[in-house]
């Protein structure tokens, strides 16, 4: 029996996991990963590498990311203090939802993470200040097959809840999408 309850998206693939939360006197559990469930919902293989983040400013931006085969990459993200609109991009070749997204609203108190496969962008919007995410990823990180999109992208049409108060000299470089983009074969 599964410890969390799938949702579906409108993006095959694309899964919301909503955790459960045991509580007594002492507190609460609420489990982040188990490979006997995450392997029913597609997830690959074994935790390859987590990130914990920090985001200080309510309204920034980070994203949206994503790596090139052979290094695409599934991600399990779950917020732990906050608030987050997290956006997943369709960026798979003939898929037909490609350059389709969807978002969700992670927080701590809703107990509720994104599953996103490999082929997908990645980024989230803080809705509050001082936010922490916690990202599981199925491969370790590649600089060299690092790839971004531009959150503000017209052909995305994106529309972030808040001003973006601030994204990183990174994400600010990352081009608008051509017409000849095609996407990325897994």
């Amino acid at each position: 029996m599964s410890r969390f309850a799938p949702g579906v998206t409108p993006l095959s693939g694309l899964i919301t996991l909503q955790r459960q939360r045991y509580s007594d006197s002492r507190g609460f559990l609420s489990r982040l990963f188990c490979a006997e469930d995450m392997r029913a919902f597609g997830w690959p293989g074994p935790v390859a590498q987590i990130n914990h983040t920090f985001t200080a400013a309510r309204g920034a931006v980070r994203g949206l990311h994503f790596q090139q085969p052979p290094h695409a990459e599934y991600k399990l993200v779950s917020c732990l203090k906050g608030e987050i609109f997290d956006v997943a991009v369709d960026l798979r070749r003939g898929s037909p939802t490609f350059l389709q997204w969807h978002a969700e609203r992670l927080s701590a108190d809703n107990l509720r993470a994104l599953l996103i496969p490999a082929g997908f962008a990645h980024g989230f919007q803080t809705l509050s200040a001082e936010c922490e995410l916690l990202y599981l990823h199925s491969a370790p990180y590649a600089a060299h097959a690092e790839g971004g999109l531009a959150a503000t992208d017209p052909r995305l049409a994106i529309p972030w809840p808040l001003a973006i108060t601030e994204r990183s000299a990174r994400d600010d470089s990352f081009l608008l999408l051509t017409p000849d983009f095609v996407g990325i074969e897994l």
